[in-house]
C-alpha cells in the first residue's frame, strides 16, 4: 500500500439500500484535501473516487478511522497521535472479561473493569490509513448505480 493513500469506507445510510458500505482507495491530490480534518466534519463527495466514480453532489461525514497499524481514532482526543487512555466499555474496548469454565469460554462483564489502550486523536494525519464516511447528503444517482457495477465486474473476472 502506498504511503499517500487512504481506504475510504463509505456507509449508505439510505434505508432502501440496507446500510452497505462501500470501499475506494483515495490518493493523489484528494489525499491532501484531508489532511488536517477531524471526525465529525463533512467533505464534499468530489474528492472520493476517482474518473467516474467520483461521488459529485454528495456530501460525506467523517465518522472515524485507523492508522498503519489498526489503532483506532477517538473523536473526544484533541490532535492526531497516538496516546494511551484508561478506558471502560465504549469505542476500542468491549469492557468483558473471557474466562474459561469446563471447556467453554464465558464472557463476563463486571462492573468497574477498565483498561489501557492506544489510540489515536481525531484529526486525520498521514500516518491514517482508514477513513470511516457516511452519507450526510445523497447526490443524484444512487451509491450502488455509481459503486456498485464496479463490484460486480471484479466478482465476474474472478
Amino acid at each position: 500500500m502506498a504511503d499517500n493513500e487512504f481506504v475510504a469506507v463509505i456507509n449508505d445510510t439510505d434505508p432502501a439500500n440496507g446500510g452497505r458500505s462501500y470501499s475506494l482507495k483515495i490518493s493523489g491530490s484528494n489525499y491532501n484535501q484531508f489532511l488536517g480534518k477531524k471526525i465529525g466534519d463533512v467533505v464534499d463527495g468530489i474528492f472520493v473516487g476517482e474518473g467516474e466514480s467520483t461521488l459529485s453532489g454528495y456530501k460525506l461525514q467523517i465518522c472515524g478511522g485507523s492508522d498503519k497499524t489498526g489503532t483506532p481514532m477517538r473523536s473526544d482526543l484533541a490532535g492526531g497521535s497516538r496516546k494511551a487512555v484508561l478506558v471502560s466499555a465504549s469505542t476500542g474496548f468491549k469492557g468483558h472479561k473471557l474466562v474459561n469454565k469446563k471447556g467453554n469460554r464465558y464472557r463476563y462483564k463486571e462492573d468497574g473493569l477498565r483498561k489501557r489502550r492506544n489510540f489515536r486523536g481525531n484529526t486525520i494525519t498521514n500516518d491514517t490509513r482508514q477513513l470511516n464516511l457516511k452519507v450526510v447528503e445523497a447526490g443524484n444517482k444512487s451509491l450502488d448505480d455509481i459503486l456498485g457495477k464496479k463490484d460486480d465486474s471484479e466478482a465476474s473476472e474472478d
